[in-house]
């Protein structure tokens, strides 16, 4: 009982995302930034979604809307984002850099 208990918990905040078409209907508009040192979130994409992450940066997209926990938008400016990332190539790279933002993906 404890054991599904703990696997739905960890499960709730998973970072399940679905790249929507129009701003609108977002639940977070993302730019991507050029340097590392620039973003205030380090995302991996992982390969499948039992893989994706709590909060973490561990991002898998999915392929319906109804599937993910949050929308994102990729907007073309760094001031129409309401959080900048930046794609690392390896999982253990993946986090966050500003933790003030870390409210967004909740």
């Amino acid at each position: 009982m404890i054991t599904v208990l703990i696997c739905t918990g960890s499960m709730a905040h998973a970072q399940k995302v679905f790249s929507v078409d129009y701003s609108s209907q977002a639940d977070v508009k993302v730019y991507v930034v050029k340097y590392e040192s620039q973003c205030d979130l380090k995302v991996y994409k992982v390969k499948y979604e039992s893989q994706a992450g709590d909060n973490d940066g561990k991002w898998f997209f999915t392929q319906y809307s109804s599937q993910s926990k949050k929308k994102v938008y990729f907007v073309d400016y760094e001031s129409q984002a309401d959080l900048k990332i930046y794609f690392v190539d390896y999982e253990s790279q993946a986090g966050w850099r500003n933790n003030s933002k870390k409210s967004l993906l909740y």
